[in-house]
């Protein structure tokens, strides 16, 4: 079973440690535990908001320890914008809507990288305006003009 070809491979596998330097990195956290702090939050407020297939070939990109943070929350029925998801996680998170969207930056670049653009762009598909420039893609979907 194990050496079955996953349908949807990552294109650079990580540990979680290396996860976490990457994200320390890209977030120019001073500590290790403040990287891992953000990656925890994020995850989870993101795990809120993904479903479906791309949920599960998300989870199944990232480092074990990662994935079991994302998919450990039950998906909200509310669909948040880009902006309002930077908006929750600070509220959740005690922190200002900057550092949750520096947070959220430096974690979903990093995840990015691990899901690949076909996943990406899957993933972007399904979810409301806004969350590409948290990826740090441009947001290159068209308005639909008020009804």
């Amino acid at each position: 079973m194990y050496d079955q070809p996953r349908p949807n491979p990552p294109l650079t596998a990580m540990t979680f440690d290396q996860m976490l330097e990457r994200v320390r990195y890209e977030g120019a956290y001073p500590t290790r535990e403040r990287a891992e702090e953000a990656v925890r939050n994020v995850l989870a407020a993101f795990g809120r908001q993904v479903t479906g297939d791309e949920r599960v070939d998300l989870a199944q990109s990232l480092p074990v320890e990662a994935a079991l943070t994302l998919t450990s929350q039950t998906p909200d029925t509310e669909r948040l914008t880009g902006w309002s998801f930077v908006k929750d996680l600070a509220a959740r998170t005690g922190g200002t809507p900057a550092t949750a969207r520096w947070d959220t930056g430096a974690v979903l670049a990093v995840a990015a990288h691990l899901a690949g653009p076909d996943l990406l762009a899957r993933i972007l598909h399904r979810l409301p305006d806004g969350y590409a420039l948290l990826f740090g893609q441009a947001d290159l979907r068209r308005r639909q003009p008020a009804a």
